[in-house]
């Protein structure tokens, strides 16, 4: 982050607030690698708050460079303007991911919208808030093709796909994860929503161990697989992928249809398509998802890749 880096960012930020979006979105994409000395940065809006993020700790000096720069920015009339009232850096490069408020109140909690559905978010206690903002066009496209279906969400998380899936009329909704605190807070996010939790199911289990009580819930018109990318110790990119597709004929319906997700940069779309051809061939691939324009990348496969893939009739 070297001076022209930060007038670049500043540049940048100063011109998005001054049109923000009435809803969240990515404000800075500096990990698409477009804006050099600004690979390990990203901004969000969060609907008042500014949320930055480092992946990559900078020289001390760098560092103060980038808080002076953020405080300057949170005096201007862009800010002002935007209604923005608190600022956050992550560190997301330490173990906690430590967050600090360099501006306004601390709150643990906030609520976000993306379309006409709300999301909860935490702020300040993990990695990850509990929404993917490069997953919007895959939220809106489940949104768009869940009606009547029966939906498989496996990797649930906050149960993002779900609330889509429930809101675009699916018959019903099964989310698996391994961590029931992120299911949890997919009840609230349903709740959030006015959503009938009769028709949503919740399974804290490792995927690998209850094979039996996914394929009982089923068979299913949809199935979705969002993997963890960087979580070491729950989910292996070259070897678990390859345990999921191949159960894929076993959980779904007759021209039954499959979202596949990867963020992994160092692997394209191929790496789906091909483990999907070996492993389950009846599949056939359909189309990738664009990924929003927030989120430009020099390389385009090595952004987030959001596949379908339809059976054969």
């Amino acid at each position: 982050m070297n001076p022209d880096a930060l007038a670049t960012l500043h540049n940048h930020l100063l011109t998005a607030l001054a049109a923000i979006p009435d809803e969240t979105r990515r404000l800075f994409h500096g990990r698409g690698r477009c804006w050099p000395g600004l690979e390990q940065l990203t901004v969000d809006w969060m609907q008042g708050i500014v949320l930055v993020a480092l992946f990559k700790e900078p020289e001390p000096q760098q560092l103060e460079a980038l808080k002076t720069l953020l405080l300057q920015i949170s005096q201007s009339p862009e800010w002002q303007q935007s209604g923005a009232h608190s600022l956050l850096l992550q560190h997301r490069y330490l173990p906690q991911s430590t967050t600090e408020w360099l501006l306004g109140q601390e709150v643990e909690e906030w609520t976000l919208t993306e379309g006409d559905l709300r999301y909860r978010i935490d702020l300040g206690k993990k990695q990850n808030n509990g929404l993917f903002l490069d997953m919007r066009y895959g939220r809106n496209w489940v949104k768009a093709n869940a009606q009547g279906k029966r939906v498989l969400n496996l990797f649930a998380y906050t149960c993002g796909f779900s609330v889509a899936a429930i809101e675009g009329g699916a018959e019903h909704v099964v989310n698996l994860d391994m961590s029931r605190a992120a299911l949890s807070r997919g009840r609230d996010n349903h709740r959030l929503n006015g959503h009938d939790l009769g028709k949503v199911s919740f399974l804290g289990h490792d995927l690998f161990k209850s094979w039996g009580k996914v394929i009982n819930n089923g068979p299913y018109d949809l199935v979705i697989i969002d993997p963890p990318s960087f979580q070491k110790g729950s989910f292996l990119l070259t070897k678990d992928y390859q345990r999921v597709l191949r159960r894929l004929p076993e959980l779904l319906s007759p021209r039954g249809t499959v979202l596949a997700c990867m963020n992994d940069p160092a692997f394209g779309p191929d790496f789906l398509i091909d483990g999907v051809t070996r492993e389950a061939p009846a599949l056939h691939f359909a189309q990738r998802l664009e990924n929003p324009p927030e989120f430009p990348d020099t390389d385009v496969q090595s952004g987030l890749k959001a596949l379908v893939f339809t059976l054969a009739e």
